[in-house]
This record gives structure tokens, sequence and C-alpha cells, in this order.
């Protein structure tokens, strides 16, 4: 019995980038040596495990990296676990203004000639195994031949476009109430107001459709057991003001205070339903449909300022 072929939707390679960002993951520099014996490196979160017996491992490589035929030509390659210590490592192996990656840089070569960064959490030296083309990136296993630990510190974590070490050291200020209301509010102003006065000028009828979507959900979930749901539908609506920006690294900033809002609607602020303020989230989805760039900064204005005085807090 012949099945007919569901329609395929094309994928959007802006939001794909971002929906991985939701996996968190370690954070590595794959090193190697050029015929010449001179130590080349790159920034990589894409290392995995693959078996056990034998002891193998990958990581892919973009075809447009600078570095592949560097490391198609190489036999050996060198992993190294960042630590949360060593993000400035991490910032210098993934920088293309960088041309020698490892100046001033602590290393050793390892028995295969590998270098291997000094004060990683672990190191894993390989033998190439074997090299597969997948799409715009090759893929590289390796045997692992030589292992070693150096560090007992945290692993530097990547998540979502930004370490996870900022965001937890956001949630303990929060969690401390060592952030100023007032100056959260005014960042609040100053990024989602540049966001929104972007949107005017950016935004799809299909990003404002999910702005509007994500306040009909907050009204949804006025009850007082529906918290989590409230609060999951306020960062969706933030975040979708971000998304209809379309500046990739404001939308980074608006990723951090959504960490900020849910720690502080779960843990610091009381949060009750606010049917009030129904009407300012809906005037900014229509002045962002009308393109008025004046009316939605207002309206966001004037909601920041009645939550927060309906809160008690200055």
């Amino acid at each position: 019995m012949s099945q007919t072929a569901l329609p395929t939707e094309a994928i959007d390679q802006k939001r794909f980038r971002q929906l991985l960002g939701c996996f968190p993951t370690g954070v590595a520099i794959i090193s190697t040596s050029d015929h010449d014996g001179r130590p080349l490196g790159l920034t990589c979160n894409s290392f995995s495990s693959v078996s056990l017996e034998p002891p193998l491992v990958l990581f892919s490589l973009r075809n447009a990296s600078s570095l592949l035929a560097r490391f198609m030509e190489a036999d050996a390659f060198a992993i190294n676990i960042l630590s949360q210590s060593q993000d400035q490592l991490s910032g210098r192996f993934a920088s293309s203004k960088i041309a020698d990656k490892f100046e001033g840089v602590s290393w050793r070569a390892g028995p295969l000639g590998t270098p291997l960064i000094d004060g990683c959490l672990a190191s894993f030296e390989c033998q190439v195994h074997a090299r597969h083309e997948a799409g715009d990136h090759t893929i590289f296993i390796g045997e692992v031949k030589h292992m070693g630990a150096d560090s007992a510190d945290h692993a530097l974590v990547f998540y979502k476009g930004a370490y996870m070490m900022l965001a937890e050291s956001l949630r303990k200020l929060v969690l401390e109430g060592k952030l100023n209301t007032a100056d959260i509010d005014e960042a609040y102003r100053a990024l989602y107001g540049t966001l929104l006065r972007l949107g005017c000028e950016r935004a799809t009828p299909e990003e404002v459709d999910a702005i509007e979507a994500a306040v009909h959900e907050i009204e949804q979930h006025q009850h007082l057991d529906a918290l989590p749901k409230r609060i999951d539908a306020t960062a969706r609506f933030f975040s979708s003001i971000a998304q209809a920006g379309h500046n990739e690294a404001l939308t980074l900033m608006a990723q951090t205070m959504t960490a900020v809002l849910r720690e502080r609607m779960t843990h610091v602020l009381p949060t009750p339903p606010r049917p009030d303020v129904f009407p300012l989230r809906r005037k900014i989805v229509d002045c962002l449909r009308a393109r008025d760039v004046d009316g939605a900064t207002a309206a966001l204005d004037a909601l920041i300022t009645c939550l927060r005085k309906e809160a008690g807090t200055s």
C-alpha cells in the first residue's frame, strides 16, 4: 500500500540555529598541527562521544572553515574540554581576527604531537578514524589514544547563545535581591524600546501575530494556580518582540533579560492576575501593526510603570 508523501516545510536557518541553542553543550577547542608543526585550533561545541569499544569521539567542522584543509591533512587531533574559567580562550579561538590563536596560550605537545592546552578539564588525543561529508560540514571521527585531566573546575557550558555561567550568576543575583529594581526596569525600557522601534520597521505580519498570540495566552492564564503558564506566556511575549526586531545581538541580550524575568516572577515579585494591564499589551501589538513607534514604546513604558506600581516596589 503506497503512502502519500507529506509536504515538507522549508527550514529557516536562523530559527534552526536558535532552536539548536536550546540544547546546552560543553565547549571545546579542537587542535592539531600543520605540516611545519605549528599548532592550530578552533572553538567547537559539536564534540560528542560515539563508541566505547573502540573509544571513538567526533566533531564537525564547517566546510567554509579556513582550517578545513589542515584538519583534512592531519592524521591526529585533540579535544580540549574548557572549564568555566577559560571562557576567554573560547572567544579567542572562535575569533576570525586573531591569526595565531596559540600566541600567549600555555600548551604542550601530546604523545601524538597534537597541542594540548594547559588547565583544561579534560583532553583526548585522537587518531583520525574516519571523515564524512554531511551537508555544509565535515564530520571527523577520532579514536582516542591518550587522555587526561588538568582541572577540577566546572565545565564551560553554552546555552541559547550565552555561557551558562552568566545565566547562573544572574539567577543568583536575582534570588539574592542584588539586582536593583529600578535598574532592571530601565534596562527593560531601553532594550525592548529599541526592539519595538526595530520591530515597527522590520517585523513581518506573522511575527506580530506571534506577539499577539502570546498576549492572548497571558490573558487565558489569569487564575491563581496558572502562574507557571502565565510566566511562560510572558516570557514568550518578550521573546517574540525580540524576534520581531531582527537583530541577533539584541536578541541575545533579550534572552538574558528573559532569564531575569522568569526568576523574578517565580521567586521575587508578587505576580497576581493583572487583567487591568491587558489593554497595554494589546496596544503594543496594535502599534506594531500600525508601525507606530511612539505609541508602541509609550505603551511599553506604561506597562512597566503599571506593573511595578502595583507590586509596591520603587
